[in-house]
């Protein structure tokens, strides 16, 4: 929690209480259904949920704003975005049923009221929304040709309707046919843990 507080300070005694009860939550359920490495669970804010949450750091969802959360395995970006936004409404998508289900379970015994959940693949989807979000589901290319039908035009942020998605490594030959209108920002800029070296949020507009 120390590396939430750190970098948002200005969190409600709600959204610090549904932060501090992540922990928890995904320990107990990581045993039951792996939906984080084990060796990774003790990482958790900072991995997951901190490296979630860099989305903030390109964009501040406005109150309104509908957010598709594309093969959200266990939940993530889209349930620390959901506590951070609480304002937004969060729609997340997998294909593997047993993962939305953790995020489901988590999602209600925290008391998050702005979320919910399909378990579809994400050619599937046919419902629109201002921003697909994603966490290294596929390759860019890829995300967009299968989520650009999802975006829609009713614009309520500064920034432009369009995919927002947490990358890392060298993305050059990646975002090369969208080098036009692509924008990204390096995420060690912003948090200043050795994990977030190389780390990238990475935004393609939808027209």
């Amino acid at each position: 929690m120390e590396q939430i507080l750190k970098y948002f300070p200005n969190l409600t005694e709600k959204q610090k209480e549904q932060f501090a009860a992540l922990y928890d939550l995904y320990f107990d359920w990581n045993s039951k259904i792996n939906v984080i490495s084990r060796k990774d669970i003790e990482n958790l804010y900072l991995h997951h949920v901190l490296h979630s949450l860099g989305i903030a750091k390109m964009i501040n969802f406005r109150s309104g704003t509908t957010v598709m959360d594309f093969g959200c395995g266990g939940g993530f970006p889209g349930v620390p975005l959901a506590i951070l936004f609480p304002e937004v409404k969060f729609h997340l998508v997998d294909s593997i049923g047993k993962k939305v289900r953790v995020a489901r379970e988590i999602s209600e015994a925290i008391g998050l009221e702005n979320i919910t959940f399909a378990h579809s693949r994400g050619e599937d989807v046919k419902e629109k929304f201002n921003f697909v979000v994603s966490r290294a589901v596929m390759p860019l290319a890829d995300l967009v040709k299968i989520c650009h039908k999802n975006v829609n035009k009713e614009q309520h942020n500064a920034l432009p309707n369009g995919i927002i998605c947490l990358k890392g490594g060298d993305l050059n030959a990646e975002i090369q046919p969208f080098k036009k209108c692509v924008d990204m920002i390096e995420l060690h800029n912003y948090f200043a843990e050795e994990f977030f070296k190389g780390k990238k949020v990475v935004y393609v507009p939808i027209n």
